[in-house]
């Protein structure tokens, strides 16, 4: 058994403007979490040459280029995730405020919601871990500024 073989893959906590709701997106087709609603993201590619770089890529590919958020690249909470065909992937979840521009979906969702955060215990279906994820991640409204962010 290979104890290195495991994968690195991003997720992007996206806050609305007030901070109030969170950007989360159903996804189709996918062995794990078909029609599930998760966070925006994807695994570190080996043409990004950082990972600001792989998170913008993800980003882009996800819910558009003109889609702009503002992400804290300092912290993140890490799930260790068992997938079905048995690896194993380490998911960071970043902090990121929607700036401006319109979600655009790539083939690999077919919709998306900003749900309230008082709402999402009770908002299905989604991934079980994203309440505790939030919940995490919001500490950081009251810590970080504007000027702490990278726009992507």
């Amino acid at each position: 058994m290979n104890n290195y073989n495991f994968q690195y893959c991003q997720k992007i906590v996206v806050f609305s403007k007030n901070k109030d709701s969170i950007l989360l997106c159903q996804r189709k087709s996918e062995d794990d979490y078909d029609g599930i609603f998760s966070f925006i993201g994807g695994k570190m590619e080996i043409s990004d040459k950082s990972i600001i770089e792989g998170l913008k890529r993800e980003k882009n590919e996800e819910v558009g280029e003109s889609f702009k958020i503002g992400i804290y690249p300092v912290f993140t909470t890490n799930v260790l995730f068992h997938k079905k065909d048995g690896s194993d992937m380490i998911l960071p979840h970043y902090y990121a405020v929607h700036i401006e521009g319109s979600v655009k979906l790539n083939q690999e969702y077919s919709e998306y919601q900003w749900v309230k955060i008082d709402e999402l215990n009770s908002f299905e279906p989604k991934i079980p871990n994203i309440p505790e994820v939030v919940q995490i991640l919001i500490k950081l409204k009251n810590i970080i500024s504007d000027k702490d962010l990278i726009i992507i």
